[in-house]
């Protein structure tokens, strides 16, 4: 065996450990791989809040502005948004797959009509923001961001989501409403000064024995009088009552 013969020996033997190398490395990655999708007994994962406190203050505050809407929280723009053209959909999906808002609004059909975002600690970058304003604006669905510790009026935020014309409408509803309560109140509250005016009183009852005392056959007057006082579905004359004769016990 000559010299050369030997480093070709060398060399494929060397070619053929770095493959078996190769292999093997590529073997333990997938094995590695396949254990972390493996779905484990025991999940290392912890319940936590979707929001933090200062988010949580607008959220109530965004509550008490749409009672009659939905607030979600912390919902991608993908979830309420498509593609024009469908052939583009996961092209756009892995730009976007990323944004979202931290609260959208929508109405009882699903409709979104407006997305609020919370700044964090850090602030909200200027970049997002745009982005966010841009997209969302294109689509005809509001977006504003604000500062938990200068929220504005709900009628503001209400007449910026659901127009102007919305907002007045509601509130020429809202006027009706507690008129027309009002005007029930009034009309019971009346009604029971009648009722209240129309008991009988001791100056009846005394006025009445001094009719029987003067006029002992004046008991149908006193009927009468009767009739005219006391209630019909009182004691005297219940709505029930039937003529009977008495009887004697044995």
């Amino acid at each position: 065996m000559n010299g050369y013969t030997g480093w070709m020996i060398v060399a494929g033997l060397m070619a053929v450990s770095g493959a078996l190398g190769a292999y093997a490395y590529a073997i333990r990655l997938k094995k590695q791989e396949q254990s972390k999708r493996r779905i484990p007994r025991k999940w290392p994962l912890v319940v936590r809040a979707m929001v933090n406190s200062r988010e949580r203050l607008v959220w109530r505050w965004m509550l008490r502005a749409f009672q009659d809407h939905h607030v979600m929280v912390k919902l991608p723009v993908t979830r309420f948004t498509m593609p024009q053209v469908r052939e583009e959909g996961q092209h756009w999906f892995q730009i976007l797959g990323g944004v979202y808002c931290t609260f959208t609004v929508c109405n009882n059909d699903g409709q979104v009509v407006g997305c609020v975002d919370v700044p964090g600690p850090q602030g909200l970058s200027l970049s997002n923001q745009t982005l966010k304003h841009t997209l969302l604006s294109q689509c005809n669905v509001r977006y504003w961001v604000v500062d938990p510790e200068h929220l504005p009026s709900v009628s503001t935020i209400r007449a910026a989501f659901l127009g102007e014309q919305a907002v007045m409408k509601e509130e020429l509803e809202r006027v009706r409403t507690e008129t027309e309560f009002n005007q029930t109140r009034a009309n019971l509250k009346a009604a029971l000064i009648r009722q209240r005016n129309n008991q009988p009183t001791a100056s009846d009852f005394a006025r009445l024995e001094a009719l029987m005392s003067a006029d002992p056959h004046s008991h149908d007057a006193y009927d009468s009088q009767l009739s005219t006082t006391w209630k019909h579905d009182s004691f005297v004359a219940p709505l029930d009552s039937r003529s009977g004769e008495l009887t004697e016990g044995r």
